[in-house]
């Protein structure tokens, strides 16, 4: 019976042996699977993303067109405006600085008010 004990003992050995092959190989290709399962994850986001990036730049660029039409046009008025004050400054320049002139070099007498 020692050498069945002996022979049963060996086929037990083995079992797990191979046993625990087939554990190492099923923990390898697990990892092998979560590897590529994560790399084939970043490519789809990074096209997801690559997608979004010229869907914003399309979008971006089509409504700056209008922004900068508006803008421009406001600064053109902007402009216009300024001109016209700056003449309407020139054109009355003179007659402004007599009034000033006159104002604090003539002095009239005026009665303080009590506050």
């Amino acid at each position: 019976m020692s050498a069945q004990k002996s022979a049963g003992i060996q086929l037990l050995l083995d079992a797990e042996r191979e046993a625990t092959k087939i554990v190492q190989k099923a923990r390898e290709y697990r990892t092998k699977r979560v590897r590529e399962a994560r790399d084939e994850a970043k490519k789809e986001i990074e096209a997801y993303k690559a997608q979004k990036e010229a869907e914003f730049k399309k979008f971006e660029a089509e409504h700056t067109q209008g922004n900068q039409a508006a803008q421009e046009e406001a600064n053109a008025e902007a402009e216009a405006r300024i001109r016209e004050i700056k003449e309407a400054g020139n054109k009355n320049r003179e007659q402004v600085i007599k009034d000033l002139l006159h104002a604090v070099f003539t002095p009239s007498p005026e009665a303080m008010a009590a506050h």
